[in-house]
């Protein structure tokens, strides 16, 4: 019979954990470590997505966030240049931690400069591997999304009863206003429009409007596809006042998506939005964008048990009766029950029943909690962007464009 010398390892040793997620409530979740080393404090939510790791990452609208995948497999193709969403990627905007099921391997992609792992490193994102994601998953959706530290430490040496302390003081994402961490430090045209296959990105050469973006987290492919439908796009910060946006003489005004608290942005981003709403020009909000229009017009948002973040929920379009399926990152939403006498819902989740998409009747004026500009995810809303355009075509008294291509 075989004998077990000193320098054998047990066939039930176990690796030291390198990476812990220490929830509120002061439950330990154990797992292996990569990319930044640190921890950070944020609220924990899942996202549904299979594809687009690199863009969700970079979504300013994940500032505050940790984000775990439900797919098990991330990181197999590696990350590049192109697949980002944060207009400044030195400011890092975006999620501060990640939680993954499989460990990440080497990548496999003609299109992939480096591995995840030295990516995150490079963001300062603090991630973990190795724990059980649908558990994880399955307490988000019994309890709600959770206040929580995320550290990483490759000795495995932490300081847990100050780990726990620290997610048990957080505040949390309700009151706090993330928009101004996030937002453009100064106005700055867009000139990119959409990848194509083995193209990469066109640059647009002759505008034929004017979009002002009022910057709360914006997405480079929402500027990507307003770009590529013709606009040049003016892009502020997002305490920028209504006289200066009316100054650059819009054709159109987009609210963008963003993190944090509808409400705490809304102290000064509001009454910005109810003066441009005083004119006839074009309105379009997306996410954030769409519930601080809401607040603006007399509705309220609510923060969601759980929020909706991945890229195959099913959305109802009432104008047209069809059914979308759709990118989405939000952890309030707009209370439908709330909208005032004159603004419509136009879009529901099919999923839950919430509000998606408001209108002001009679006005040129809409918004969705979506994300229509997809990246990553189906591109079953771009149409939508059409339907932006053609409000402005039409002022203008030109023929509109079809909504689908």
């Amino acid at each position: 019979m075989a004998t077990m010398t000193a320098a054998s390892t047990p066939p039930w040793a176990t690796d030291k954990p390198t990476a812990l997620l220490v929830l509120a409530d002061g439950t330990v979740i154990e797992g292996r470590g990569l990319g930044a080393t640190g921890s950070a404090v944020a609220e924990v939510c899942f996202n549904t997505a299979l594809t687009g790791y690199q863009e969700i990452l970079t979504d300013p609208s994940y500032a505050g966030q940790i984000v775990t995948f439900t797919f098990p497999h991330i990181g197999n193709i590696g990350t590049n240049d192109e697949d980002i969403e944060d207009l400044n990627p030195v400011a890092r905007a975006g999620a501060v931690g990640a939680v993954f099921k499989a460990d990440v391997t080497n990548p496999s992609s003609y299109r992939a400069a480096a591995g995840l792992d030295q990516w995150l490193k490079k963001r300062g994102i603090v991630a973990l591997s190795g724990i059980d994601t649908r558990a994880l998953t399955a307490l988000i959706r019994e309890k709600g999304m959770p206040n929580a530290v995320i550290a990483h430490a490759p000795d495995g040496i932490f300081d847990i009863d100050d780990l726990k302390r620290r997610a048990a003081a957080w505040s949390g994402l309700i009151g706090l206003d993330l928009a101004k961490d996030v937002t453009s430090g100064q106005s700055s045209v867009w000139r990119e429009t959409p990848w194509v296959w083995d193209e990469g990105f066109g640059a647009q050469i002759d505008p034929s409007m004017h979009v002002v973006a009022i910057d709360y987290g914006v997405k480079r492919n929402i500027l990507r596809l307003l770009a590529g439908l013709g606009a040049k796009v003016t892009v502020v910060p997002a305490n920028t006042g209504a006289e200066e946006i009316l100054a650059m003489r819009p054709d159109g005004i987009f609210l963008s998506n963003g993190p944090g608290d509808p409400e705490a942005t809304g102290d000064y981003a509001v009454p910005v939005i109810q003066d441009l709403l005083k004119t006839d020009i074009p309105v379009f909000g997306i996410c954030l964008g769409h519930q601080m229009l809401a607040l603006a017009l007399g509705g309220k948002t609510a923060k969601m048990h759980q929020g909706h973040h991945g890229a195959n929920h099913p959305v109802k379009d009432h104008t047209t009766g069809k059914v979308e399926i759709v990118s989405m990152n939000h952890g309030f939403a707009v209370d439908a029950d709330s909208l005032p006498t004159g603004v419509e819902e136009t879009h529901v989740s099919l999923f839950d029943g919430s509000n998606c998409g408001i209108t002001l009747t009679g006005r040129p004026v809409f918004s969705v909690q979506h994300h229509p500009e997809a990246s990553p995810g189906p591109q079953d809303s771009h149409y939508l962007f059409r339907r932006f355009v053609n409000l402005i075509r039409e002022k203008r008294g030109e023929p509109a464009l079809a909504e689908r291509a």
